[in-house]
């Protein structure tokens, strides 16, 4: 098992800046991926970005360019850099760990961080 806690959201003017991140409470050395998913109201959750514990990264469409996905495994943390915010980027972001173990496969979720974009 794994408990993931997000921090760093809030409230920004469209445009800026945050850095959302995510703590694990073990290593993730082993992870084979973790992840940032958003949710926002009357919609369903989408994938952000991941970044694979071999460093490749995915990104959706929607923030290719803007976000960028990081970890440090030395910390057990995990990082999305998001840039020229936009208002649809409005949601509840959540952290993910994926993890294959014996075959099976774990699906971890941190508890939500709120990101409000203000045009």
């Amino acid at each position: 098992q794994v408990q993931l806690v997000e921090s760093g959201g809030g409230l920004v003017q469209a445009g800026g800046s945050l850095t959302l991140s995510c703590a694990a409470s073990r290593s993730i050395f082993s992870i084979n991926a973790m992840g940032w998913y958003r949710q926002a109201p009357g919609k369903q959750r989408e994938l952000v970005a991941t970044i694979t514990s071999g460093g490749s990264t995915n990104y959706a469409d929607s923030v290719k360019g803007r976000f960028t996905i990081s970890r440090d495994n030395t910390k057990n943390l995990v990082y999305l850099q998001m840039n020229s915010l936009k208002s649809e980027d409005t949601a509840v972001y959540y952290c993910n760990a994926y993890e294959i173990v014996g075959g099976l496969n774990y699906d971890y979720w941190g508890q939500g961080t709120q990101v409000t974009v203000s045009s």
